[in-house]
């Protein structure tokens, strides 16, 4: 079986967080770095790169090629919160996720087609939820190889889904300069170029042992990418720190009963979300945007990790009591399980509880867990939802 793997890459990641934060931004050059003096960019938006504006350049530089642009300062905690929630979602579709930066990541997702579809469906499926639950855009590529899946989300860019079947590698790399080759810095291109090697065609072309002669092990494994062969798996190496679930509304909320329908039904999804993985949560956050885009977070602490919506939906009705949710207009509202351990500790129950009811109530989970994945997330709900305006 062919590996399918998917690199995810944001789009102007720390630009556009600033946008998302201040939407008054959107359209405008905007380029987020350090001091004029030392300073470099880090982060440019798509409106700043025609005036030559990318990674890595001086900021003094920026500010003489863009003197209108709107520069901003690196708010990394910022961009980390938002990376948190971005890699939570890619999480829900594979354990297999090996991040490369605070911005993107591949996915080998081989092994989760019989539950969630094809590659592409996946690719899809997750560019929608971080438009719709984090409002970004992310460039997705799907290859065989982690090399040609970041080729492809690169000219992807921005926004976009470039997929390369397995049996179409070698013909989708040879046109593509040598450059796009990893490795490929100033001295190589300048040796290669001299070989007359150009395009990655060109590079494929010319026997291996040559390579291994002008460049050593460094031409091997030239030689092994220009064919489009990469033996590396995914390596997860980032635990998963919180799963939650975000909803941005059309119409703010500002009905009490409506916001208590959307906190019980965030709250269905994050505990079925952590029991798929076999995980519980013992820290519950509690996420509310106003309409003035004003973000505030309400976190309690349980005596006992949980996976149980019902006591999720209940720590979270007393945050809410503690924001102004109802009296100011609600844009958004999040639930977050932290904390995460896995499986249920001994002895987890209520003093109303016995082992019995534990036993029946983890029976009840899993059978609804079992329903929702054949036949989706909205085939058995609390009858409170059933009241929603979109059922």
């Amino acid at each position: 079986m062919e590996r399918e793997i998917i690199h995810l890459d944001m789009d102007a990641f720390y630009a556009s967080v600033e946008v998302l934060d201040d939407p008054s931004l959107a359209g405008k050059p905007v380029i987020v770095g350090g001091g004029r003096e030392r300073g470099v960019v880090t982060s440019a938006s798509y409106e700043a790169r025609p005036f030559g504006i990318h990674s890595a350049q001086p900021v003094a530089s920026a500010m003489r090629l863009c003197p209108h642009g709107i520069f901003l300062p690196v708010r990394m905690a910022r961009y980390q919160q938002v990376s948190e929630i971005i890699f939570e979602i890619f999480c829900r579709f594979t354990p297999l996720v090996e991040p490369l930066s605070i911005d993107e990541g591949f996915l080998d997702v081989t092994g989760s087609r019989r539950l969630f579809g094809s590659a592409e469906t996946i690719a899809r499926e997750i560019r929608r939820l971080v438009r719709e639950e984090v409002g970004l855009t992310v460039s997705a590529g799907i290859a065989s190889t982690k090399f040609v899946a970041k080729i492809a989300s690169d000219l992807g860019k921005p926004d976009g889904l470039v997929c390369v079947a397995h049996e179409k590698t070698q013909e989708f790399l040879a046109p593509l300069p040598i450059t796009r080759l990893w490795g490929v810095g100033a001295v190589t291109f300048k040796a290669l170029k001299r070989m007359g090697v150009a395009t990655i065609g060109d590079l494929s072309r010319i026997p291996g042992e040559r390579l291994r002669r002008e460049f050593g092990k460094h031409g091997e494994h030239l030689h092994l990418l220009s064919r489009g062969v990469d033996p590396r798996s995914v390596e997860p190496h980032r635990p998963v720190k919180s799963m939650g679930r975000e909803e941005t509304f059309s119409e703010d909320l500002t009905d009490r009963e409506a916001l208590n329908r959307e906190l019980l039904s965030l709250a269905t999804k994050v505990a079925r979300r952590v029991r798929r993985h076999g995980l519980t949560g013992k820290t519950v956050t509690l996420k509310v945007k106003y309409s003035d885009f004003e973000l505030v977070t309400r976190s309690a602490t349980l005596d006992t990790p949980t996976d149980d919506a019902a006591r999720v939906y209940a720590t979270c009705g007393d945050l809410l009591e503690k924001t102004k949710a109802g009296a100011r207009p609600v844009r958004l509202l999040g639930i977050y399980l932290s904390r995460l351990t896995s499986g249920l500790p001994a002895g987890q129950m209520s003093l109303l509880e016995d082992e019995g009811g534990r036993e029946r109530r983890q029976q009840l989970h899993h059978a609804l867990d079992e329903l929702a994945e054949r036949f989706g997330e909205d085939a058995v709900l609390p009858g409170m939802l059933l009241d929603k305006p979109d059922r």
